[in-house]
């Protein structure tokens, strides 16, 4: 059979299922689900969960490669592909397939975009902790599927805490589903920690319940509370105090003196090769670190912050200024890309303790290989967001990305990794975007070979 009648078999295949009108096969439309330079062969999108079952069963009988995509937000995160045969986007599973505000329960469709979501959620003054950057496009398959980091993390918990079921369909095409709709679910596995951050290799998530809460705004007044000190080492004691302290702040989020240009500059997206503009060295004087804590209740309350971070202090925020500093900081790591074409953006997780050890190395790897590096951090969980950014406007050569990558490993303490979550295409065909240098990587596999025993999902995306 040729390449063309491949395609028009496939195409045909894929409308008998989910109709004519929800597949797409022209040129156009599918170089803009390209990943990595990879284009796929058709691009479908199934309104149900039965239809998405019946196209996996489909590829998995004929060793097709399909690929995930809520948004198209994270896309950029993985391995190159080694094939896209069939693009499955989940945008049409939008239903709110229920809600009980006085249950703090709420579930909705994969393709559900965060925007849609908090709308939902807003008109009972409630909501689900999560902040990134493109909220309209962003959908909740995806953040799952990615396990998507935000600064509310410190207060809430991330998605694998207020999470409690979900349903998907597995590589082999078999709906399946964990947890359920309320908050104490407790028997059998916990299918619903696999599934989050397997980056779709593990099943397709077509819907999910969350615990939601009460807007912050509800317990009173928000404020930020911004402590300014002169090194890295006098932000960590800092951080240390706050940590032991009887404060239960929503937000604390360190930022390092070069990421602070980016939280303040928010530009549009670069229109031309000349609007991408090479990073300027940190002069001296510039090298101030910022804490970030932001905290909500009445006016006792917020004095009492006032008084227990003592002088560190330099500002407090309210109000739309207050607003604008968070979405600065969702945004930082999409400021960054929009002005420089050739930056790496990288996921530090480490435990708490080991925070200041993982900056150092992070600094060190990045201006050991002609790069200078921004950061923003969720100080208390160990979750940090690195941008490498070149020193020149011409692009650093593949192997200064690989190079840098591996210094930082190599310098990493006990217990951290590091992923690569973009880079240009042509770094990742000399190194490893995932540190995957687990222990427990013989039980992924057969996690792996148990949901999806063809590798239909993904492959040769994630780890395994």
């Amino acid at each position: 059979m040729s390449a063309a009648q491949s395609q028009i078999s496939l195409a045909a295949e894929l409308a008998s299922i989910c109709g004519e009108e929800q597949v797409k096969e022209d040129a156009t439309t599918l170089a803009a689900f390209a990943i990595d330079d990879v284009t796929p062969a058709a691009a479908v999108s199934p309104g149900s969960a039965e239809e998405i079952a019946a196209i996996l069963r489909f590829a998995s009988e004929h060793d097709l490669v399909v690929a995930p995509c809520g948004g198209c937000t994270a896309q950029a995160t993985g391995r190159i592909p080694e094939r896209i045969d069939i693009l499955l986007r989940t945008n049409r599973l939008n239903a709110v397939e229920h809600y009980d505000p006085g249950d703090l329960t709420a579930g909705f469709g994969a393709g559900t975009t965060l925007a849609t979501l908090q709308e939902t959620l807003a008109k009972n003054n409630q909501f689900l902790p999560l902040a990134v950057a493109s909220p309209s496009e962003a959908t909740i398959g995806g953040l799952l599927a990615c396990a998507a980091q935000n600064a509310l993390s410190h207060g809430y918990g991330g998605l694998r805490d207020f999470c409690i079921g979900i349903q998907f369909v597995t590589g082999d095409g078999k709906l399946a589903k964990g947890g359920g709709r309320v908050v104490k679910n407790v028997a059998g596995y916990d299918l619903m920690k696999l599934l989050i951050g397997s980056y779709g290799t593990l099943g397709v998530i077509t819907s999910a319940n969350f615990k939601v809460f009460p807007r912050p705004e509800t317990r009173g007044q928000l404020r930020t509370y911004m402590a300014e000190f002169s090194s890295l080492s006098e932000a960590m004691v800092f951080g240390d105090e706050l940590r032991l302290s009887p404060l239960e702040p929503l937000c604390v989020e360190l930022v390092s003196p070069r990421a602070l240009e980016y939280l303040a500059d928010q530009p549009a997206p670069a229109r031309n090769p000349d609007d991408f503009a090479p990073a300027q060295p940190v002069h001296v004087g510039e090298e101030t670190w910022r804490i970030a804590v932001r905290a909500a209740g009445s006016e006792t309350v917020l004095v009492r912050y006032h008084r227990e971070l003592g002088g560190a202090v330099s500002r407090e925020l309210n109000g739309e200024e207050e607003s604008a500093l968070w979405r600065a900081v969702t945004r930082f790591a999409a400021a960054v890309a929009a002005r420089h074409r050739n930056q790496m953006l990288l996921q530090i997780d480490t435990i708490p303790t080991a925070v200041e050890a993982a900056i150092l190395a992070a600094q060190q790897a990045a201006v050991d290989n002609n790069f200078i590096p921004a950061l923003t951090g969720t100080l208390m969980r160990g979750t940090l967001t690195v941008a490498f950014v070149p020193l020149s406007v011409d692009p650093p050569s593949a192997m200064q990305f690989a190079t840098a990558v591996s210094a930082l490993r190599a310098a990493l303490p006990e217990e951290s990794r590091a992923i690569v979550l973009r880079c240009p295409t042509e770094a990742k065909r000399h190194f490893d975007v995932w540190d995957n240098g687990s222990s427990d990587f013989s039980s992924m596999q057969a996690v792996r070979r148990a949901l999806d025993p063809k590798s239909v999902l993904n492959r040769g995306r994630f780890i395994v």
